[in-house]
């Protein structure tokens, strides 16, 4: 896994749901946040504590996957909102993507917060916009708006790469 956690090996999570949750949804989640933030460091330090949390609610916990993205991507937010000088980074590993994806991550970094998690939230991890609403405590209309937004100064920054 790329960046998740300090060493080779793989979590042991001593509850099912958790361990299927990790290995199923861990390294896109990570990958969403590096995107996100444009910080390897931050992206793991969000996985590993939302999975964190998650172990420590236990069963109160109903769908492990959704409550630990929406925890991580909270987390990750309140860290970027804590710096006082937010600059985005190109992550460290470069290679691991395709060009494209650089590309792509590059102007990500050219959105305001909330437009760019609604992207990397709706278009990568796949959820409708009832639930981007969700994680991002704003209204369904207003994701609606930042990815119409979004789209738009993607498209041009991305045209203006070719």
């Amino acid at each position: 896994m790329h960046g998740v956690g300090t060493s080779n090996q793989e979590l042991t999570l001593p509850n099912e749901r958790f361990d299927d949750a990790y290995r199923a949804d861990a390294e896109r989640l990570w990958w969403a946040l590096v995107a996100f933030t444009g910080d390897r460091e931050l992206a793991s330090d969000a996985v590993a504590e939302a999975f964190a949390q998650a172990l420590n609610r236990g069963e109160a916990i109903r769908s492990p996957s959704a409550w630990v993205r929406t925890v991580a991507f909270r987390l990750a937010a309140a860290e970027l909102k804590r710096r006082a000088s937010f600059t985005h980074h190109i992550p460290e590993r470069v290679y691991e993507m395709p060009e494209p994806a650089v590309d792509v991550v590059r102007a990500l970094a050219a959105l305001p917060q909330n437009q760019r998690a609604s992207v990397v939230l709706h278009y990568y991890l796949d959820m409708p916009v009832t639930e981007v609403a969700r994680v991002l405590g704003i209204a369904a209309a207003t994701v609606g708006v930042h990815l119409f937004r979004a789209r738009a100064r993607l498209r041009n920054v991305l045209e203006e790469k070719r």
